[in-house]
């Protein structure tokens, strides 16, 4: 059975208000209806073992996903994972041998020229995951480089790269268990990799990427590390996602605050979160309607009407609970 909808508390309170004219009430109406049928596709790739599964996993407390035991590839096919919202496309990458890339290569470039029904390119995102741990990343640079890149189109800012098990990069030196973070010779191993991606990646192609690194997180038996930095990975998502789109991902992100408290403290990711998802929500419900005022009250920007007012309080409230305000 599905979790309700954010978007029907909303649909609620706009129903039982009597401060707005009709016109406006349904056109907010109409928006909130759009945004539960708003989907945010995402391809999601990198090579066998780079930890696509536990990211998806982390990001929306799934077990959709199956982490992969072993060298080899789980699929050889694009998997499709659903959520309310978000669609992800789950792909190998290379390095599985000169038939299975081929094959994946193209499976890849396919995705990147579907078009939804309405003739708009149908993935919103491309995610390509990199191994940290691995000191060879020739076959991922060859799929960004040489698969990606040529068919993303004129907009280069569906790209996003990410280095994953950071944990590892150093084969688990320098890693502060107790703590869930880096150490410094660790912190400076890692921005190094970013730094040597980002220009690789630019060398090769033309495009500027901003790659972050993070770790995923596991659960092993009875052992448990939870992620680091997958705040930052999602402000890394939200700042690439059409600001229309982006209020969906309030409905399926993980809800559980201790997967995101802990990351790099270079900037505030979880107020950007809170703000941008709040941001997103007002706008996509208000759009079109003379009520910018009201809609800002349903999300405690402003106190007016007990309706809206409480169940902005319980969308807030569950907003902040999750980034730990």
């Amino acid at each position: 059975m599905s979790k309700k909808h954010f978007a029907d508390d909303f649909i609620d309170a706009i129903n039982s208000d009597n401060t707005l004219n009709e016109a406006s009430k349904n056109i907010v109406l109409r928006n909130l209806a759009k945004i539960k049928e708003t989907k945010v596709n995402i391809l999601i790739t990198g090579a066998t073992g780079c930890g696509k599964s536990s990211t998806i996993n982390a990001l929306f407390n799934a077990n959709k996903a199956k982490v992969g035991q072993g060298v080899d590839p789980e699929t050889m096919e694009i998997s499709k994972y659903e959520f309310d919202n978000i669609v992800l496309f789950d792909s190998p990458g290379l390095g599985d041998g000169k038939e299975a890339d081929l094959k994946h290569a193209k499976a890849i470039t396919n995705k990147l020229y579907e078009k939804d029904k309405d003739g708009n390119l149908l993935i919103d995102l491309v995610l390509v995951i990199l191994d940290g741990s691995s000191r060879d990343l020739g076959t991922s640079f060859e799929l960004i480089n040489q698969v990606i890149i040529p068919n993303l189109g004129d907009d280069k800012n569906r790209l996003l790269v990410a280095i994953n098990q950071a944990d590892m990069a150093m084969k688990g030196r320098y890693w502060n268990v107790e703590k869930n973070h880096p150490e410094p010779e660790l912190v400076n191993f890692l921005e190094e990799k970013v730094i040597s991606t980002k220009n690789r990646i630019y060398e090769a192609t033309g495009v500027k990427v901003d790659p972050i690194y993070y770790a995923a997180g596991y659960k092993d038996g009875v052992s448990t590390q939870n992620p680091y930095n997958l705040s930052k990975l999602l402000v890394h998502i939200l700042r690439h996602t059409k600001e229309e789109k982006r209020a969906v991902f309030a409905q399926d992100i993980n809800s559980d605050k201790e997967m995101w408290k802990d990351d790099d403290r270079l900037e505030d990711y979880r107020t950007e979160i809170k703000e941008t998802l709040l941001e997103s929500i007002k706008n996509s419900a208000s759009a079109g309607a003379d009520i910018g005022e009201s809609i800002g009250a349903a999300l405690g920007m402003r106190t007016v009407g007990k309706v809206i007012g409480g169940v902005a309080g319980g969308i807030w409230g569950g907003v902040k609970s999750i980034f730990g305000f």
